[in-house]
């Protein structure tokens, strides 16, 4: 069953989304602030989040930089904060989707079924396959096939690569970038932010047909990168 957490303080929008999610059969978790969010999130292990960003201890993005840490379980932010840059700002520190207050609650069980097929569509597979097989990855081999040859890529190169595969779409910063490195203890990695741009143009010499014109590592400009690839098959199991 799918497990949903639900961080809002406010109590008619928490019972409102729980008749919604509920109807689809998912499992429900609550949190009014913060640090209850972070100790669900630790001890709850859900599926996905949907987080409000005004709460009254920690803020909701404060709550999504810390998840970053160690998790990759979607999130979903829901707030009345509706400013470009507080979108911008909110997709940059880890958030996989957004939605303004007032907001539909079908609209929101509908993002959120979405963003899971995404997720399961690449997390689930021993290999992931984009664009018609155009490039594949084999998680076991540790393996990149591009147009029917294998590609030789660095450690750097391969961890990038597979971190940003696994969550097309999502909006890697390079400071987010660098973290996802530095979490494998077998790499030594000497290097800043910017660091990241030099094995990104290398990446993109080996996975692209053109890389001034890429279609799977993306450049979002002002915020850092993300992955165009477009997963071969469609889990619908959400």
């Amino acid at each position: 069953m799918t497990k949903l957490l639900i961080v809002d303080d406010e109590e008619i929008i928490r019972e409102v989304l729980q008749a919604y999610f509920e109807k689809e059969g998912w499992d429900i978790l609550f949190a009014e602030n913060g640090l209850e969010a972070l100790k669900q999130i630790k001890e709850g292990k859900p599926n996905i989040i949907i987080l409000d960003l005004m709460l009254p201890d920690i803020s909701g993005e404060e709550v999504c930089r810390l998840t970053r840490k160690d998790s990759d379980v979607p999130i979903i932010m829901l707030t009345a904060k509706s400013a470009e840059d507080d979108i911008i700002n909110g997709i940059v520190i880890g958030a996989d989707d957004y939605v303004t207050k007032p907001f539909s609650p079908r609209e929101v069980v509908v993002r959120a079924k979405g963003l899971l097929r995404r997720v399961s569509a690449t997390k689930r597979k021993d290999q992931l396959s984009f664009n018609n097989q155009q490039l594949m990855i084999d998680h076991i081999k540790k393996e990149v096939i591009f147009d029917g040859e294998i590609v030789a890529l660095t450690p750097n190169e391969y961890k990038l690569l597979i971190t940003m595969a696994s969550y097309p779409g999502r909006v890697y910063s390079r400071g987010d970038l660098l973290v996802k490195i530095q979490e494998d203890e077998a790499l030594f990695f000497e290097g800043y932010e910017r660091s990241i741009d030099t094995h990104i143009k290398n990446l993109r010499k080996k996975v692209e047909y053109d890389s001034r014109n890429p279609n799977y590592i993306l450049t979002v400009f002002g915020m850092g990168y993300k992955f165009g690839g477009k997963p071969d098959e469609m889990d619908t199991t959400y």
